[in-house]
Order: structure tokens, then sequence, then C-alpha cells
């Protein structure tokens, strides 16, 4: 990986924290050139302050129901960041709307993943969407975070096949899978350097193209 000096990342959550644990899993693994400064959740009884905790790494809640508004929310997410060092604010799971404060704190440093191939199926309870929809294809989009909703540049994408018998459990699954292996690679990523940003194009320097279709059913099932 190569770098001495590692990224300070922040990761925001609300609940299980699961996309939480698969970057902690890199970091004591050795894969990511990343240093976890701090974990925040607005929810006091969110589990991933108990995974944070478990692996000793700095958390703390900052209730969003004791704040008048969303700005000075966010105003007290930002100095507690601030106060760390952060270089990254990576969203996983992060049920709040980020406000103009968090952008001009932290511009293009913000990140997000979502559970669907953006940027079709924003919001909430896109894998039923997508089924409902039709769709022979969903995934997972991991973006920086702007001032809408799903609609930041986006960074990287995975994909999964819908498959007839799926229910919206069973496809939330198979994308969670991939949201756990495509996060922390663009972490890494960032770590390295090599996140180039112009406008909605990202960049990610040194990648190679690798010519790839999916085609979903298979053609050799269609006759």
């Amino acid at each position: 990986m190569g770098s001495k000096n590692k990224l300070r990342v922040a990761i925001l959550a609300s609940g299980g924290g699961t996309n939480l644990q698969s970057i902690i899993d890199q970091c004591q693994q050795g894969l990511l050139d990343v240093e976890i400064s701090l974990v925040v959740s607005n929810n006091p009884d969110a589990g991933a302050l108990q995974r944070a905790e478990q692996a000793g790494i700095n958390n703390i809640c900052i209730n969003h129901r004791e704040f008048d508004n969303r700005e000075d929310f966010d105003q007290a997410v930002v100095a507690a960041l601030k106060e760390v060092g952060t270089e990254l604010v990576v969203l996983a799971g992060f049920m709040r709307i980020i406000s103009e404060v968090f952008l001009l704190a932290f511009p293009q440093r913000i990140i997000n993943v979502h559970p669907a191939l953006l940027p079709a199926f924003p919001g909430l309870h896109v894998q039923q969407k997508a089924i409902e929809y039709g769709a022979k294809f969903s995934g997972c989009t991991v973006h920086l975070v702007d001032s809408g909703v799903d609609t930041g540049p986006i960074i990287a994408q995975a994909v999964v096949p819908i498959f007839t018998d799926d229910s919206e459990d069973t496809l939330a699954a198979r994308i969670l899978e991939q949201e756990h292996k495509i996060y922390p690679q663009v972490i890494q990523w960032f770590a390295e350097r090599r996140v180039k940003v112009a406008g909605r194009q990202v960049q990610i320097i040194n990648s190679k193209n690798v010519g790839l279709a999916l085609i979903n059913p298979p053609i050799s099932t269609v006759k």
C-alpha cells in the first residue's frame, strides 16, 4: 500500500454498522492505509457504536433530537470531526441528509454507499423498487455526497443480477456483500490520493479499463 501517513477517516452510522465492520476488518488486516479516527452516530442505540467500542475505536453519539435544526446538529458533528483531524468522512448507513454546513467543511471529502445503481432508484426501499420495476440488474454505488439525495458524482459501482425469485431481503443481502467489497476499496483509493474529480466525472488514477458486458438472463438460456 505504500503510504506511511495513514488517511484519517471518520465514519458516521445510524444503525447496525455492517459496512463499518467491513472497514474495521480490513484495517485490522493491514489492507487499508487508514486510521479510523472517530465513529459518530446520531442514534444512541446504534450497533455501530458497539462495534467501534469492541474494536477500541474512539466513538461518540451526537443525538440529532437534542438540536433545534439540521444545521446546528451538523455543526456539532463537524466540530467533533475537525477535533480529531478528519480528512475523509464516510457515511455508512447514516440516516441523515447532509446540510451545506457539512459540505462546506469537507468539500468533496464526504462519501456514501447506496444499495442501487444510481441514478436509478435513489432514496429508500430501493431493492423492492428495483424488483417491482422489473430491472434485470441492481447493485451498489459509492458516490461523493452533494446537496441532493443520492445525486453526487459516482466513484464506483458493483452490479448484481436480479433473479426471478428474489425478494427484497435476498437481493439486499447480495448487494450488501458487494458494498463490503467496494466501499473499503474506494476508501483506499482516497488514501492513495488516486481519486480525481472533474465536475461529475470521477477518475481513479492508474486504473485499467476492462471490457466486460453483463447480460441477464444469459443469452445462452434464451430460445
